[in-house]
């Protein structure tokens, strides 16, 4: 006897379609989910390729690209400038740090123009590497004595004036082809030297030549330690432009005592001097 299936009903039939719809959906939504996923971490993955330069595979390396070196910056019209334009731009500048002195207070703070050498027929860059050819060329006997010591100690026959400790030390660096065991290119700045380490070092050195910071040069010669009887020339820095585009006439902090130090009365009365004269090289 043959069995027969009884018909299921219309309601269960349609309960089935819509489990099997909520079923393919479920598919569809992770489905979905998956590609989403995998397209986000295909874009993450190709933002790190371009990142570092590409995979393992590629041409492109992670290597930082080299910086350039950074190029030493001039202002060209301090070599152009002689005796008589060099007081006038010293002027010039003590009167746009000073705005309220009077005449009389500017005028203590001249330097006078026989206190400049003039240097215009140097006509080289006034970079780093060119200073111990401007103090050879004005020197006497080219600058065979640059590299000799007064047996006195702390007294050197040169200063040369910077803006900052920082530039103080490649002027150092610049200048040690005019030292050796009997004569001393001295630090004086306060980039890391204590002023009672300089003090120390100028009591038991003989010095050629000494290299610092203006203020940093009126303490050490107001401590004694630092002697210029056999000063014959202060260099001042004065063609170099920092990186913020500034050189030493442009920095009033640097300013004041540059012009507190050119002015104390024992250089002024040697400037112009057939005797003992007393030379500043604008360099």
């Amino acid at each position: 006897m043959v069995e027969t299936q009884t018909p299921k009903p219309a309601s269960s039939i349609n309960d089935q379609e819509k489990k099997r719809k909520r079923e393919d959906g479920d598919k569809t939504a992770q489905n979905g989910k998956k590609q989403k996923g995998w397209n986000k971490d295909k874009r993450f993955n190709k933002n790190n390729k371009d990142k570092n330069g590409g995979s393992k595979g590629s041409k492109s390396t992670n290597k930082t690209p080299q910086q350039p070196d950074r190029e030493e910056a001039v202002e060209e019209s301090i070599s152009k400038m002689n005796e008589q334009i060099l007081a006038d731009h010293f002027m010039q500048k003590a009167k746009a740090h000073n705005k309220d002195l009077t005449a009389v207070e500017l005028s203590d703070m001249s330097v006078p123009v026989q206190a400049f050498q003039d240097t215009t027929s140097f006509e080289q860059v006034r970079k780093l590497a060119q200073l111990p050819d401007f103090l050879k060329a004005y020197s006497p006997e080219k600058g065979a004595r640059l590299g000799s010591a007064s047996e006195d100690k702390g007294s050197p026959h040169t200063l040369v004036i910077a803006s900052a400790g920082l530039r103080a030390a490649d002027l150092v660096r610049a200048l040690r082809s005019f030292q050796n065991k009997d004569a001393a290119v001295a630090k004086l700045f306060a980039k890391h030297i204590k002023i009672e380490e300089a003090k120390q070092f100028l009591e038991r050195s003989r010095v050629s030549i000494g290299v610092g910071t203006p203020q940093r040069i009126i303490d050490l010669l107001e401590s004694g330690t630092l002697k210029t009887e056999k000063l014959e020339r202060i260099v001042i820095d004065g063609s170099h432009i920092d990186q913020k585009k500034r050189g030493i006439f442009d920095m009033k902090e640097v300013y004041a005592p540059l012009l507190k130090l050119l002015t104390r009365e024992e250089f002024k009365e040697r400037y112009g001097s057939k005797d003992k004269d007393l030379k500043i090289l604008v360099y």
